[in-house]
């Protein structure tokens, strides 16, 4: 008999370029929105181990992914939010001794394999499933949406007490 087929409903732009240069708001969730990353004390996140390596691949992503510039970010108990741009990769080279590789080989170059290696990168480093199966993305169109992304970012750790997705004690 056969398997049945589980479509889940795409969460990404229908017919949008996701290697297209500009900036992206991305938010990774941990396994089961768990608190494993550290713990918001007086308005301030406190890492944990496993936080601090999320916050070292996060910047390393550059490194991984040459044509990348890192905004804003912040790494909370369950989850993280960044700014990533891509910029144009015409102009950049990449690979090993900075060879482009082969067309059709090497690196893809869309958000969406940009956060898959974040993710696997952290995994590696802490040896243990903690990321949820998907991230949310949003593509930033202007300044205004900029600049207000990056100030929800900042002030995340502020709201932390009423955020609906803090877990709460179990009664």
């Amino acid at each position: 008999m056969a398997k049945p087929q589980f479509h889940r409903k795409s969460i990404r732009l229908h017919d949008f370029n996701y290697s297209s240069s500009g900036a992206y708001f991305v938010t990774i969730c941990a396994y089961r929105k768990e608190s494993i990353f550290g713990d918001v004390k007086n308005c301030d996140v406190v890492l944990k181990e496993v936080g601090c390596m999320v916050d070292q691949c996060w910047h390393d992503i550059p490194r991984h992914f040459p044509m990348v510039e890192l905004d804003e970010f912040i790494v909370m108990p369950n989850h993280v939010h960044g700014i990533i741009w891509i910029r144009d990769h015409d102009r950049i080279s990449v690979g090993a001794n900075d060879y482009l590789p082969l067309r059709g080989h090497g690196t893809s170059k869309t958000i969406g394999s940009i956060v898959r290696g974040f993710k696997i990168g952290v995994v590696k480093m802490y040896g243990e499933l903690i990321w949820q199966r998907n991230y949310y993305e949003r593509v930033i169109h202007n300044e205004n949406e900029l600049f207000a992304i990056r100030k929800y970012i900042i002030k995340n750790p502020l709201k932390w007490e009423m955020d609906p997705e803090k877990p709460r004690p179990k009664r």
